[in-house]
Protein backbone atom coordinates (compact mmCIF):
# COMPACT_ATOMS: atom_id res chain seq x y z
CA UNK A 1 0.00 0.00 0.00
CA UNK A 2 1.57 3.24 -1.14
CA UNK A 3 0.20 6.44 0.38
CA UNK A 4 0.95 9.66 -1.50
CA UNK A 5 0.19 13.22 -0.48
CA UNK A 6 -2.17 14.93 -2.91
CA UNK A 7 -0.59 18.39 -2.72
CA UNK A 8 2.93 19.56 -3.54
CA UNK A 9 3.36 21.81 -0.51
CA UNK A 10 1.50 23.41 2.41
CA UNK A 11 0.35 26.41 0.36
CA UNK A 12 -1.21 24.11 -2.26
CA UNK A 13 -2.90 22.17 0.55
CA UNK A 14 -4.35 25.34 2.07
CA UNK A 15 -5.45 26.71 -1.31
CA UNK A 16 -6.88 23.34 -2.53
CA UNK A 17 -7.02 24.31 -6.20
CA UNK A 18 -9.12 27.40 -5.42
CA UNK A 19 -11.55 25.64 -3.10
CA UNK A 20 -9.54 26.29 0.06
CA UNK A 21 -11.37 29.40 1.32
CA UNK A 22 -14.73 27.63 1.07
CA UNK A 23 -13.44 24.45 2.71
CA UNK A 24 -11.70 26.25 5.58
CA UNK A 25 -14.71 28.52 6.12
CA UNK A 26 -16.89 25.40 6.43
CA UNK A 27 -14.50 23.95 8.98
CA UNK A 28 -14.52 27.22 10.93
CA UNK A 29 -18.33 27.40 10.98
CA UNK A 30 -18.59 23.74 11.99
CA UNK A 31 -16.12 24.02 14.86
CA UNK A 32 -17.66 27.30 16.03
CA UNK A 33 -21.07 25.61 16.11
CA UNK A 34 -19.69 22.62 18.01
CA UNK A 35 -18.02 24.99 20.45
CA UNK A 36 -21.32 26.76 21.07
CA UNK A 37 -23.05 23.41 21.60
CA UNK A 38 -20.51 22.65 24.31
CA UNK A 39 -20.33 26.08 25.98
CA UNK A 40 -23.99 27.17 25.96
CA UNK A 41 -25.34 24.36 28.22
CA UNK A 42 -22.56 25.09 30.72
CA UNK A 43 -23.47 28.78 30.77
CA UNK A 44 -27.18 27.97 31.12
CA UNK A 45 -26.48 25.58 33.99
CA UNK A 46 -24.40 28.17 35.81
CA UNK A 47 -27.16 30.77 35.32
CA UNK A 48 -29.84 28.32 36.55
CA UNK A 49 -27.87 27.40 39.68
CA UNK A 50 -27.29 31.09 40.45
CA UNK A 51 -31.02 31.85 40.02
CA UNK A 52 -32.03 28.95 42.27
CA UNK A 53 -29.53 30.04 44.92
CA UNK A 54 -30.92 33.58 44.82
CA UNK A 55 -34.51 32.30 45.07
CA UNK A 56 -33.61 30.11 48.05
CA UNK A 57 -31.87 33.04 49.73
CA UNK A 58 -34.93 35.28 49.20
CA UNK A 59 -37.27 32.59 50.51
CA UNK A 60 -35.10 32.18 53.61
CA UNK A 61 -35.11 35.94 54.21
CA UNK A 62 -38.89 36.13 53.82
CA UNK A 63 -39.48 33.24 56.20
CA UNK A 64 -37.11 34.71 58.82
CA UNK A 65 -38.87 38.10 58.64
CA UNK A 66 -42.25 36.58 59.49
Amino acid sequence: MNITFQFADLQAFLWMNGHGPFVWACYAVTFAGLGLLIVEPLVQRKRFVRQQRNLARRAAQLSSER
